[in-house]
């Protein structure tokens, strides 16, 4: 992350990738012996089980990279985190954050998001900063945005004690669930089927799943929220739904970016809508088909980053018996949290 920025192919960088790439995999040996004494579980395909470490639920390769993010990365207090459980909104606040943090830099045909999937401009802090460390926008001493699914209470000592802001994203249980079911038949995995959508229901009401218990992951963050208001934003995938240009500028000004006068009359925050709006980033040719991203290898085409971004498509899949036990589950959760009330 310290490294220059990365302006070619020449051996130099080369050799500097190698490097890096060799450091990781010397510690990787360390992080596999441990992982190999924590509690494992089967999991939602036959050959990937989850390991326990935490009070969460992780799949090998993410708890090895949460491992080295907790040792090596370190927070900058200008540094933006967008934080969330999968599929609850995060290529959308990828998109609005970049298009946020960036305004100044593009037009309305220069904008990179426009040619290029989000998750290349707002890296992972447990998937590419371990795994690959040549992306270019790591390499970018100038890039402030990341990203990270992992739980409030795992996050490195650097993000949780330095001033840097964390932006939190959360969505319905029952649309969370449908949207990781339906992603993960898209994976190219080697490591079998994924569970049938009564059995994965079953362990995601009961806290087994990556990154999970979901529940829990979004009250980790909502106490931080309540300990510390002015480094965390927390947002609800649907009331942003309903009125993307109130949170775009609740965004914008909790980022340290809000927009000016001037840029409010010439409509630039409408724009920053438009340009990442669901159905805008759907249509663009790079996220469509089998087209991948441009930096890294990756086990997800770009158009399996967006299905469908609807509120309530889970009643297309759920019985009112399923609903109704999620629904009582996270009633009991939150109870008396305040959470569910909440719609900042």
């Amino acid at each position: 992350m310290e490294s220059e920025p990365l302006t070619d192919t020449t051996v130099p960088n080369q050799v500097e990738a190698k490097t890096e790439s060799s450091e990781f995999e010397k510690n990787q040996e360390r992080y596999q012996a441990l992982i190999s004494t924590f509690t494992h579980e089967k999991g939602w395909r036959p050959k990937e089980p989850f390991i326990e470490y935490g009070g969460h639920w992780w799949i090998q390769p993410l708890l090895e990279g949460c491992l080295h993010a907790q040792e090596f990365f370190q927070a900058r207090p200008n540094d933006v985190f967008v934080c969330s459980y999968p599929k609850t909104g995060t290529t959308w606040l990828k998109a609005l954050t970049f298009a946020i943090a960036n305004r100044s830099r593009f037009d309305d045909t220069s904008n990179p998001l426009l040619r290029r999937n989000p998750h290349e401009f707002v890296p992972y802090i447990e998937i590419d900063f371990p795994f690959f460390p040549q992306v270019d926008v790591l390499k970018d001493k100038g890039n402030t945005l990341f990203s990270t699914h992992i739980p409030y209470e795992s996050l490195p000592d650097s993000v949780v004690k330095s001033r840097c802001k964390l932006v939190y994203i959360w969505r319905d249980p029952k649309d969370t669930f449908i949207s990781l079911w339906t992603f993960l038949h898209k994976e190219r995995s080697e490591l079998g089927p994924v569970n049938n959508l009564e059995e994965s229901f079953d362990m995601f009401c009961r806290g087994l799943s990556g990154y999970g218990p979901y529940l829990d992951h979004v009250l980790g963050y909502w106490k931080a929220y309540h300990e510390n208001p002015d480094k965390i934003l927390f947002l609800k995938y649907e009331f942003m739904r309903g009125d993307p240009l109130l949170y775009v500028k609740k965004l914008a000004e909790f980022m340290g970016y809000g927009f000016t006068e001037e840029e409010e009359e010439k409509g630039v925050a409408e724009k920053v809508v438009d340009l990442c709006s669901f159905e805008t980033l759907k249509n663009l040719e790079a996220n469509k088909g089998e087209k991948e991203r441009e930096d890294r290898a990756a086990v997800y085409a770009n158009s399996a980053y967006f299905r469908k971004g609807k509120v309530g498509d889970w009643s297309n899949y759920l019985t009112p018996e399923m609903a109704a036990r999620i629904d009582g589950i996270m009633a009991e959760k939150f109870k008396d949290t305040g959470l569910l009330e909440h719609g900042q």
